[in-house]
């Protein structure tokens, strides 16, 4: 044993001296599944350093003793309870100080990287000198600090682009993007990959011997941070962001790159401008906001088990909802069979699978198992088989029930049947089911390998098992399920669908489509409505409209009202409201003199919010978190607003009605008030949501 640390004993660190010198620390958060930093755990560690610094051993290695992975990065619950405090700064120096501790051991350091590692994670591998991780699938190295609204603090900002260049820095920090441990060893951020079996073994011996590193990659960390450089890169990378995102929505990667462009010197220099600004980033709305949709998506993960019970999955309808959600089903690892009344539907939907795997699983050996999971059933004889069916045919009420007669006597007594219907209400479907506790609305989005919430609709007479097993079935499959009312529209599509329709009403009087949708954008959505009606395509549209606008009492513009003429139902058609080509809308360029209404961002967004009033004080979810949680992840709804109902909270509920009542004073009554805005939810600041302990 080190002298120094002789009878000390540490609640989250284990040390071991090895034959050869190398003293292994290994990181063991005590009660925590997973390893984060909390500032005990910091403490602990810098006292530990502070020891090591005065009695050095040969030389460091650092590690997980958890099976789950490296580090996940910080206590984010934690993080959040010191902006309540406004402790940022001191949390941030700790953090610094501690890395920086380890930077300046008087022996050789190295990261030994297996599973996760995360934001903090990375930031400690950084202030080793080297790094080795295993070609474990599992191994991904990030810096994701960027979707939380601020950026890395704990020294990773001003380490890694010294380390592997500005431009391959910037590429992880800005997008927040996780690396494979090839990816990582490919821009110098991992000297060795190895197999977990040997990783130890492999980072002790280059504590013992080091490792010279490639001289381009010495030669890209000088050069892309030099003085001069530094004002060449940085406004191509603010160019960059400004495609992406509004520095009045999303102020960090603005932040990160200009305190790195005015920024030089030695490290504590950097570590300073560092802390400065992410202190302050975390004080802002968006952060803040940011922080709590990371805590939303928490507790929807949170809803599924492992237990859902299911294999087999059989999908009736091949198209584009019913063909995607069949392939994402098949890739997630479930054996699948995909139904429709006519084979050409069926090749339609396996040729747009294979187009999925070959995007997702670059292992040709490996796709062809994928491939094999999914198969072309005509007849419908995977029902008998199925743990779950999922019905995803024409929105006609009539023709879902005439199915379900056909199906449900061929199903196993405990499977699940489903319905991927997008508006219709569930007592209309399952009057005539047999086993009604065990039916429910299982509603995707599109595209279905991009959008992450499923719906999970429930009905009076639905079992709480059947929408256990669902959500632990969403689970399976990567997304995040949320539990909804049956009633028309549910709940995303309910809240957009006033949104769309007001958009179509101003398209129709005469406002520009570009503009429409370039004032939905200055709000924060990530795509204007006009175009997002062309992308759902306007047949799909005019039938959630027919079934909605009744139940919503809202007039319906003429382009909504019938279903649109052949070859013209928008993107899947190359013509819409706009024209498309190569997948992208062609948008006419607004005169130079055009003037935008002045309430026209009034007039998209309130009904938007009027509707999730109403939605909340009817019940559709059970409460404002889960609302907010599934208008996001399920519109896209500006995540740095924290929701339609956070939004509402910060904007102040009254002005906002104000607002509203102006609007229906002057274009009528599609503009009244719903029931709920008297509810004390929208005048309170966010409940804490009561999360697990996550990074």
């Amino acid at each position: 044993m080190i002298a120094g640390l002789d009878g000390l004993r540490f609640q989250h660190w284990q040390t071991e001296l090895r034959p050869d010198g190398i003293l292994v620390l290994s990181f063991d958060k005590a009660g925590s599944p997973v390893n984060t930093f909390s500032q005990d755990v910091l403490i602990e560690l810098d006292a530990l350093l502070e020891r090591l610094a005065l009695d050095p051993p040969k030389g460091v290695v650092l590690r997980s003793a958890k099976t789950t992975g490296f580090i996940a990065g910080a206590d984010i619950k934690e993080f959040q309870s010191f902006d309540a405090k406004g402790t940022v700064g001191d949390a941030i120096r700790r953090g610094q100080q501690t890395f920086q501790r380890l930077a300046e051991l008087p022996c050789p350091t190295v990261a030994a990287i297996h599973g996760f590692c995360m934001g903090g994670g990375t930031e400690i591998s950084l202030a080793c000198r080297y790094r080795v991780a295993s070609n474990d699938p599992s191994t991904r190295i990030g810096l994701p600090e960027v979707k939380l609204g601020i950026y890395p603090g704990w020294g990773g900002s001003a380490r890694l682009p010294q380390l592997v260049g500005a431009p391959a820095a910037f590429d992880m920090m800005l997008t927040g993007r996780t690396l494979s441990a090839s990816a990582a060893r490919g821009i110098g951020l991992v000297d060795k990959v190895v197999d977990a079996s040997s990783l130890i073994d492999v980072a002790a011996a280059y504590a013992a011997k080091g490792s010279l590193r490639p001289f381009k990659q010495r030669f890209m960390g000088w050069a892309t941070n030099v003085w001069p450089t530094r004002q060449l890169l940085a406004p191509m990378l603010t160019k960059q962001v400004a495609r992406k995102a509004r520095k009045e929505h999303y102020p960090a990667p603005y932040a990160l790159i200009n305190t790195w462009a005015r920024t030089g010197g030695g490290i504590q220099n950097r570590l300073s401008a560092e802390r400065k600004s992410v202190v302050k980033l975390a004080s802002t709305p968006t952060a803040r906001n940011l922080i709590r949709v990371f805590f939303l998506q928490e507790r929807l993960k949170g809803l599924g088990g492992k237990d859902h019970g299911i294999a087999n999955v059989h999908v009736v309808g091949a198209g584009v909802m019913g063909g995607d959600i069949a392939a994402w089903s098949a890739y997630k690892g479930f054996n699948v069979t995909l139904q429709d009344r006519e084979q050409r539907f069926i090749d339609g939907a396996m040729t747009r699978a294979q187009e999925l795997f070959g995007k997702k699983v670059k292992d040709e050996a490996k796709r062809s198992t994928v491939s094999a999971r999914l198969k072309s059933d005509l007849a419908g004889d995977g029902v008998a088989q199925a743990d779950l069916v999922i019905e995803a045919i024409i929105e006609k009420p009539e023709a879902k029930r005439e199915l379900y007669a056909s199906v449900e006597p061929r199903m196993k007594p405990d499977a699940l049947l489903t319905t991927n219907t997008s508006s219709i209400p569930l007592t209309e479907l399952s009057g005539h089911i047999a086993r009604p506790a065990q039916f429910a609305g299982l509603h995707y989005f599109n595209p279905v390998a991009l959008m992450p919430l499923v719906e999970i609709i429930h009905h009076d007479t639905m079992a709480p098992q059947t929408q256990q097993r669902l959500a632990a079935f969403c689970k399976a499959i990567d997304k995040l399920p949320v539990p909804v009312a049956g009633t028309p529209g549910f709940l995303v599509n309910r809240v957009l669908f006033p949104y769309m329709l007001e958009a179509a009403t101003a398209f129709a009087e005469g406002i520009p489509g570009p503009a429409i949708d370039k004032a939905a954008v200055k709000f924060g959505m990530p795509m204007g409505p006009i175009e997002l009606i062309d992308t759902v395509g306007l047949d799909v549209a005019a039938g959630v409209g027919a079934e909605l606008a009744p139940f919503l009492g809202l007039p319906i513009p003429a382009s909504l009202s019938s279903p649109p003429e052949a070859g013209k139902r928008g993107k899947k058609d190359g013509q819409g409201l706009y024209k498309w080509e190569n997948g992208k809308a062609v948008k006419p360029e607004l005169p130079k003199d055009y003037q935008t209404p002045s309430d026209l961002e009034d007039r998209l967004i309130l009904p938007l919010l009027n509707e999730a009033v109403a939605c909340l004080h009817d019940g559709v979810v059970s409460d404002s978190e889960l609302l907010d949680a599934g208008v996001i992840f399920g519109t896209g709804f500006a995540p740095f607003r924290g929701g339609p109902i956070q939004h509402i909270r910060e904007a102040g509920a009254d002005a906002l009605l104000a607002r509203l009542k102006l609007l229906h004073a002057r274009y009528g009554d599609r503009f009244a008030p719903r029931p709920g805005w008297d509810n004390p939810a929208l005048r309170q600041q966010a409940a804490e949501l009561s999360t697990p302990s996550a990074a």
